[in-house]
């Protein structure tokens, strides 16, 4: 039987192939986002024709862009197309504007992050729109789960047959957290107190931070944790319960907004 394509008499679309290519190149980066130099390389395609196909992806709604460091990624509008859409790609697209205004009412800057293994990787962040923030470059960064308050706001607020599950991944992590992992103690006094507290914090305990502190709230879903999104700020200046009697209730509405929004779009793709 012959190929159908080899008899057509229709010209393939070139700009079609290359737009579905980078659309294939974004379902499949390992953090969800990619940058126009990153799909240039995955594609073969020439950077200015990468950006001007991403422009008409943009404008025609399935692909979006971070404010923060320029990446693109899918947006939930393929969700219509693939299966393959993640509800990650989903919450930040969703995310990025809230926490956005976030920063306009507390000034310090807040990650969006979701789950990666041992950690939480951010997803978007207002670090470039905050005058109080002393980073730049953290789209894409690890937190680790036991020892940063995004981290913390996942674990201890995901459902306990999730978090047993956590807990020999975080054990093999080839980080300090790993051995708070073998301690059963520890895990139980956090859960129990950040639970009790309803918030997650940590002041100093990550390493590769040890002079920030932040405050942070897990991102619910149909009765799942999907994301988290902290306030970071430095531990000199303000402790942990401080930020929380200042700016924990503008972090909840922030988390409400999201959560809404949410449940707004699943309801309008589902019609």
């Amino acid at each position: 039987m012959s190929n159908p394509r080899s008899t057509s008499p229709y010209k393939k679309s070139q700009s079609l192939v290359r737009g579905l290519a980078i659309l294939q190149a974004l379902s499949i980066c390992p953090d969800g986002s990619a940058r126009i130099n990153e799909l240039s390389q995955a594609t073969g395609i020439h950077r200015t024709t990468i950006k001007r196909l991403l422009q008409t992806l943009i404008e025609e709604g399935y692909v979006s862009q971070s404010p923060s460091d320029h990446s693109y990624r899918l947006s939930y509008q393929v969700r219509q197309l693939s299966e393959g859409f993640r509800d990650d790609d989903w919450v930040t697209q969703i995310a990025a504007p809230a926490i956005n205004e976030l920063v306009k009412l507390t000034l310090w800057p807040s990650d969006l992050c979701t789950l990666s293994g041992a950690s939480v990787i951010i997803r978007e962040t207002s670090h470039r729109f905050s005058s109080l923030s002393f980073h730049r470059a953290m789209i894409r960064r690890r937190l680790p789960l036991l020892t940063t308050a995004a981290g913390r706001a996942y674990f201890c607020f995901c459902p306990e047959q999730e978090r047993q599950q956590l807990i020999p991944i975080i054990q093999t992590d080839p980080s300090p957290q790993a051995q708070l992992a073998h301690n059963p103690a520890f895990l139980r006094q956090l859960v129990e107190k950040t639970q009790l507290r309803g918030y997650a914090s940590n002041e100093g305990d990550w390493v590769n931070e040890s002079n920030t502190a932040a405050i942070a709230l897990p991102i619910t879903y149909k009765r799942r944790v999907i994301s988290t999104v902290n306030l970071v700020f430095l531990k000199k200046i303000l402790r942990p319960e401080a930020a929380a009697a200042r700016y924990l209730h503008y972090l909840k509405e922030t988390v409400t907004k999201i959560e809404n929004q949410l449940a707004q779009y699943e309801q309008l793709i589902s019609e």
